[in-house]
């Protein structure tokens, strides 16, 4: 799988030990760790791999830790520090490269109404508390250019409010103090998906995946998170 996706033109490969869908099992540190490490190094060790950059998905810092150390590039936190306060102040020493995304709650928690209501909007309360995640990050010593943001479709959103932040996403970008900073966009198979399209199975949502890579492209992503990364390179 991993020389299929460098081969189809993968530039990133984002390794995960746990699920984040919505009421996914939580598993021990211990076990993330010894599921993602060794992938990591394996990745580490392929020629074919020396041009692409390791991303290890993790909201633990004892994970993004001992993946940085096995040779990960970049943190990628659903939950950017809040669930993990070592997160950030971990990311700073290793001097790495951090994706902030937007949630809130957990992921058994992201779908409840409270942490779904945005009486202020969508965009301009995503803004703020991205705005905000990013202050603690360079609070606790991570530089600016070493941070990426991401939208955080499917987490904590509604279906409209899903369709909203990819419709609206130029405008997201453009929010005071956000300017400049990459974005990474991850709807790849989502159940907002098959709910506009009808695919109750992830895997044949790959039509309806193209649709939002492109609308995400034409906002002004700078990465996309993909399972089919033939089709959508193409």
């Amino acid at each position: 799988t991993i020389l299929a996706h460098i081969a189809a033109g993968a530039t990133i490969l984002d390794v995960g030990g746990q699920s984040s869908r919505p009421n996914a099992p939580d598993v021990s540190a211990d076990e993330e760790a010894a599921r993602v490490v060794p992938v990591v190094r394996l990745i580490r060790s392929l020629p074919e791999a020396a041009g692409v950059a390791v991303s290890v998905d993790t909201y633990r810092a004892s994970v993004a830790a001992a993946a940085v150390n096995a040779g990960a590039d970049i943190v990628n936190d659903i939950s950017a520090g809040l669930l993990d306060p070592d997160m950030l102040p971990t990311v700073a020493r290793l001097g790495c490269t951090v994706c902030l995304m937007h949630m809130r709650g957990t992921p058994a928690t992201m779908t409840s109404r409270e942490n779904c209501t945005y009486p202020h909007g969508v965009i301009p309360t995503v803004a703020s508390e991205l705005l905000s995640r990013i202050a603690a990050a360079e609070a606790a010593g991570v530089r600016r250019w070493r941070i990426i943001l991401d939208p955080g479709i499917g987490f904590a959103k509604t279906q409209s409010q899903n369709l909203e932040l990819l419709r609206r996403f130029g405008e997201l970008r453009n929010s005071e103090g956000l300017r400049g900073l990459p974005w990474l966009v991850g709807t790849s198979r989502k159940g907002f998906i098959g709910r506009v399209t009808g695919e109750t199975e992830a895997r044949d949502r790959t039509w309806g995946t193209a649709v939002t890579v492109a609308a995400a492209v034409q906002g002004g992503a700078d990465v996309v998170r993909v399972h089919d990364v033939a089709e959508m390179v193409k």
